[in-house]
């Protein structure tokens, strides 16, 4: 299947966190007949289709051999959201409240009065195995949440509110009598409320992905930053074949909070991942240092698109359109990882990929955000290039893209994992 834009609406809706992600990215390399490895097993030495899932993170490959370099797309799994704190449950003025904080850089005003549901993991006791524990996707697809926002009324200024994370972004969710939130939502899961031992809950808006505009020109939906990335990379493996390099899609949770965790971008996980696939090859240490001297790394983040409302808040004469092409992203202080090497190489695989390429600095007097690729370039090694596709709204709640950007963002990626 190649990818669409009604594709990726589909792949998000499926996705609310950074677990589904994983799960939906799973079930769509088995059907195209990649198999799942365990960490603590032994890998098969034959080449093959294989990818192992750490929590929220994924890494698949296509191939074998102790020689050729890597060609790896890494993207991130997590959202800005808001997330469910330990003890949720409040009681305010008569209201039932679920205790929220926001999870990375949320634009919260864009969180304020939508309708929302709750996904995530139960972490729960497995009776059958006495001390055991088993991991339990949660999905709550109805209005159980809405986070009010203040009548224009009320507000000393009636230009703007400005939201205190610790006070302003609590939901409703009862008008007295309301259940144990926790137990609710164990219920919902099938599990005992007495068997949860941990949870990782967040909210997700409930209004579905769409392709939208006049000439249905854009995809409006949440969390296309960095789901779109994620999408466009699985497609572009799938549809990749193994050459000169082996292709490697790396798909990291926790990139909007600093990736420092045991399945970010600053874990082991991908070094490990490709150092394993060296020596169940037959290859030795002294083989997965040389492949990586050959190996190159794009950083697949979203890229911000001119704003119409806000030009003046981009660099000129680095204007970024939609459905015009992906984006290098460039920044000399290393935020992102791109040089001249590796904007060389993603360069020619758009020209091979027959996709125009956008280049995007960022103002130099604004602060400029990051992605995994300075760090996964430090951590392995790999040179390393920042692309993304345009959007507008990163961070929202909902955001926009271009639909035809959708197709041309995993040609390129595609051209990138296998060049000809």
């Amino acid at each position: 299947m190649a990818a669409t834009a009604i594709g990726l609406c589909e792949f998000i809706d499926a996705s609310p966190s950074p677990f589904h992600v994983c799960a939906t990215v799973a079930e769509r390399l088995r059907g195209a007949g990649y198999s799942e490895l365990s960490e603590a097993d032994r890998w098969p030495g034959e080449p093959g289709r294989y990818f192992v899932v750490r929590a929220g993170s994924v890494v698949a490959w296509d191939g074998g051999g102790a020689d050729t370099g890597f060609r790896i797309v890494g993207a991130h799994t997590d959202s800005p959201n808001l997330r469910v704190k330990q003890h949720p449950a409040r009681e305010v003025a008569g209201w039932q409240m679920v205790a929220l904080e926001p999870y990375g850089g949320a634009w919260l005003n864009s969180w304020l009065d939508r309708d929302l549901g709750i996904s995530g993991r139960l972490s729960v006791l497995d009776p059958s195995r006495g001390s055991g524990i088993l991991h339990h996707l949660v999905r709550i697809d109805e209005p159980i949440l809405r986070v009010p926002q203040l009548a224009i009324h009320l507000a000393d200024d009636r230009k703007a509110v400005a939201l205190d994370p610790q006070r302003h972004v609590n939901a409703v969710w009862g008008a007295g009598g309301a259940p144990d939130f926790l137990g609710y939502v164990a219920e919902r899961a099938g599990v005992e409320p007495r068997d949860v031992l941990g949870f990782d809950l967040m909210t997700h808006d409930l209004a579905p992905s769409a392709v939208t505009g006049l000439g249905r020109d854009f995809v409006s939906a949440p969390r296309l930053d960095n789901q779109a990335s994620c999408y466009a990379g699985l497609e572009a493996l799938i549809a990749a074949r193994p050459g000169r390099h082996l292709p490697v899609l790396a798909l990291f949770d926790h990139e909007e909070v600093g990736s420092t965790s045991d399945h970010g971008a600053q874990s082991d996980l991908l070094v490990t991942v490709l150092e394993r696939i060296t020596l169940a090859a037959g290859g030795s240490r002294e083989d997965f240092l040389r492949r990586l001297t050959s190996s190159t790394l794009a950083s697949a983040d979203m890229a911000h698109a001119t704003h119409p409302n806000y030009p003046d808040r981009h660099e000129p004469g680095h204007q970024i359109a939609i459905n015009a092409g992906p984006v290098l992203k460039v920044q000399p202080n290393l935020r992102y990882a791109t040089d001249g090497r590796t904007a060389a190489t993603f360069a020619l695989a758009c020209a091979q990929a027959g996709v125009d390429l956008q280049r995007y600095e960022h103002r130099a007097d604004l602060p400029c955000g990051s992605t995994i690729g300075p760090m996964s370039a430090a951590r392995t090694g790999i040179p390393t290039v920042d692309i993304g596709a345009p959007q507008l709204a990163m961070h929202s709640a909902r955001e926009l893209m271009g639909a035809r950007d959708v197709a041309s963002y995993a040609a390129a990626l595609s051209a990138f994992l296998a060049p000809d």
